[in-house]
């Protein structure tokens, strides 16, 4: 699914304001249909100068809260931001400690310059590493990796939780196991 951000603000080129972004917000959520299967929706900036903190915080971590909590199976992506809101939101993320999925999108689908926007905990990037390498993983198959001193499969199945609510890794269901896997190729 992509979304044209631009639209939903009113064709305005800066965006500023809870305000505003509650209201872009609202109407990202209204555009959603549920659906079964994995859907990245492309949150796509293009043509937008400037972005503030307190904008994207209501519309950006507002929609990723709402698409990854609950039954959603929605994985927000921002895309195709100018150099400044980009800066923003790295800005933003690194003081919340949090994390986005960012990329260009060409008009065609076509996604370049894949890359995380903020900076994960360091327990959270060893466990985004290892499923980077490994391509897919679960709990007890990091458990039995050893590489991390006696971290159980519960421990490492709340870090695979939390990478999930963040919209980085997709969750199936393999049996009675949740297997985790990137929801986009990173370099």
């Amino acid at each position: 699914m992509h979304i044209l951000i631009p639209e939903l603000a009113g064709h305005k080129t800066i965006l500023t304001g809870s305000l505003a972004g509650r209201k872009v917000l609202s109407d990202l959520i209204a555009a959603m249909q549920p659906s079964a299967e994995t859907e990245i929706v492309f949150l796509d900036f293009a043509g937008i100068d400037v972005a503030t903190s307190s904008f994207l915080r209501e519309c950006v971590v507002g929609f990723r809260d709402f698409a990854r909590n609950g039954s959603s199976n929605l994985y927000p992506v921002v895309a195709n931001m100018s150099p400044t809101v980009a800066e923003e939101l790295e800005f933003f993320a690194r003081q919340r400690g949090d994390v986005f999925w960012s990329c260009k999108r060409s008009a065609s689908g076509h996604l370049s310059d894949i890359s995380l926007v903020g900076e994960l905990e360091p327990v959270l990037r060893v466990t985004f590493d290892h499923i980077k390498r490994l391509g897919a993983a679960t709990a007890p198959q990091l458990a039995a990796l050893g590489d991390d001193g006696k971290i159980g499969p519960t421990a490492w199945n709340n870090r695979l939780s939390s990478l999930a609510a963040k919209g980085l890794v997709v969750e199936r269901r393999v049996g009675k196991t949740k297997s985790f896997a990137p929801l986009l190729e990173v370099g």
